[in-house]
């Protein structure tokens, strides 16, 4: 019987499915709620992937597949879905990964994400950044912010993105999407021609390199609003990584005018919830006089113990966000332990003993 790519998606779909796995020689494969689940579906033949292939790629993209191992693209099924799809190989064999992606853009309440980042949106210029492993929600959070900007701010927003994921309709902003190998090169490249067409916000999908943040600095310094990812699970492995772009040149220039365009950092990971679905833990690093003090100083070590004792929602840990998802029911006790990059200080919250446990919960983080 022919593999049906469709009636596969609906089912993946009502499954509430982020991510689909189709690879030739195994069962079709679907994460939900943060987990691998194997589908009772019998392996892949050779002509199943060869006809899942033709359904989702362009002919432009079946030649670039010819010559490489990694292809990324999208995929859009009619007033159904739209999806990320990334090609590879595994031992030898093809094998697809299809990401899904909303036709609707969901607002910052509706990802249950602190109202607190709103205020980046209203920034007018500088870099915030949005970082976080695979598959926590980044690009729906830049995604979401950026459609608050087009719905409140009369601006124009260039995207670049690789490739372009969320398609936005113009409100109150005129926004311009481009993709890299479609309608721009590179992501620095991207930035440095999008600065000749009338920016005031410039979305870069990811800051993987040197050269795309030196573009995203001079962006900023010249008054524009550049919001990006980056793979990072905290905020200060975020400053590491940066500062590691320049590590053969750490120089007091360099670092000030990183000091001076960085506005915010922001980190995300998702946490199973009890009863099913995902809650973000979101640690959150303004800008603030003294945290750039710190950062111009290199003390890390001081930035952190900074935000474990601010009451600010403009400065949080990942245990702070993580202790409020627990005592507010949303996860359990095992999860945020788990979940926690620093276990003994999530076990003294737990116990109570952490000097800053009460504040974090009156903050209402969630």
């Amino acid at each position: 019987m022919e593999f049906n790519l469709e009636d596969f998606l609906i089912k993946a779909h009502k499954a509430n499915a982020s991510d689909i796995h189709f690879r030739e020689g195994k069962s079709p494969a679907l994460r939900v709620d943060g987990k691998i689940l194997r589908t009772a579906m019998p392996p892949l033949s050779e002509n199943d992937f060869e006809q899942i292939l033709l359904k989702v790629a362009k002919r432009d993209i079946l030649e670039k597949i010819k010559i490489s191992n990694n292809v990324d693209f999208t995929y859009e099924v009619p007033k159904f879905s739209r999806y990320r799809v990334n090609y590879c190989k595994d031992l030898g064999l093809p094998k697809l990964t299809l990401r899904v992606i909303p036709y609707n853009i969901p607002t910052l309440e509706q990802l249950n994400l602190p109202k607190y980042l709103s205020e980046f949106t209203k920034i007018n210029n500088g870099i915030v950044l949005v970082t976080g492993p695979t598959g926590s929600g980044k690009s729906t959070t830049l995604a979401s912010m950026v459609d608050l900007i087009n719905k409140e701010q009369q601006k124009h927003i260039i995207t670049i993105e690789d490739p372009v994921e969320f398609l936005y309709t113009d409100k109150k902003s005129l926004i311009t999407q481009r993709g890299l190998g479609v309608d721009t090169e590179s992501f620095a490249s991207g930035i440095k021609y999008g600065l000749r067409q009338d920016p005031d916000v410039i979305l870069v999908g990811e800051i993987r390199d040197r050269e795309t943040l030196e573009a995203a600095i001079e962006a900023s310094e010249t008054g524009h609003l550049v919001i990006s990812t980056m793979h990072t699970n905290s905020c200060i492995q975020t400053l590491n990584r940066i500062l590691g772009f320049f590590e053969d040149n750490t120089s007091h220039l360099v670092v000030q005018r990183i000091v001076n365009t960085l506005r915010a950092i922001v980190s995300q990971k998702l946490l199973p919830k009890i009863g099913g679905g995902l809650a973000a833990a979101v640690e959150i690093m303004s800008a603030t006089p003294a945290i750039s003090d710190y950062l111009s100083k290199n003390q890390f070590d001081d930035i952190y113990a900074l935000m474990q004792k601010s009451k600010s929602p403009s400065l949080v840990t990942m245990n702070a966000s993580i202790y409020s998802l627990l005592k507010h029911g949303i996860i359990t006790q095992d999860t945020a332990i788990d979940y926690s990059d620093n276990k003994n200080e999530i076990e003294q919250m737990i116990r109570g003993i952490y000097h800053g446990a009460k504040s974090m919960i009156n903050n209402d983080l969630i």
